[in-house]
């Protein structure tokens, strides 16, 4: 079935599947990290509306299969965030493809530098940044997050 991605707002229930599972996935694989750190409705959600902000959501049949989102960080820069692929819609090139579709959003609102964190637990996640042209940056965020990059647009 196709996959088709669009924005959506985060408080929809669709986004609320994919923070959900983003949110459980991540304690899961982080030792230490409680799932309550991680509350829905997400208390952050304005940040990722536009015009600044966005929320992007994949989705087969109207079944969601992966999130990523984008909020301001610093004038010109902005940080992308939750980045999520249903497991059955894993390995097929679709978390390259919300990446290139976020950085697009984000020069449409003329940010002209991304950042983003992740944990040594996500080696999924650093490879896919590493491989797709993010080079790594020194902390700008604390823990959980072990690894931090950077991209020009």
């Amino acid at each position: 079935m196709p996959i088709t991605v669009h924005t959506i707002d985060p408080d929809d229930p669709l986004a609320r599947h994919c923070l959900t599972h983003y949110f459980t996935l991540l304690a899961t694989r982080i030792p230490g990290l409680p799932l309550e750190k991680f509350p829905i409705p997400d208390p952050q959600a304005h940040d990722y509306r536009p015009p600044h902000g966005t929320f992007l959501l994949a989705t087969a049949d109207h079944i969601p299969q992966g999130c990523v989102s984008l909020r301001p960080f610093a004038p010109g820069i902005a940080e992308v965030k939750r980045l999520w692929i249903a497991p059955a819609a894993r390995g097929q090139g679709l978390a390259r493809r919300l990446m290139t579709a976020i950085e697009d959003q984000a020069r449409t609102f003329g940010y002209t530098r991304l950042q983003l964190d992740t944990n040594a637990h996500l080696p999924e996640a650093i490879a896919l940044y590493t491989k797709t042209g993010w080079a790594p940056v020194p902390a700008y965020s604390p823990p959980p997050a072990t690894h931090w990059f950077a991209k020009a647009l």
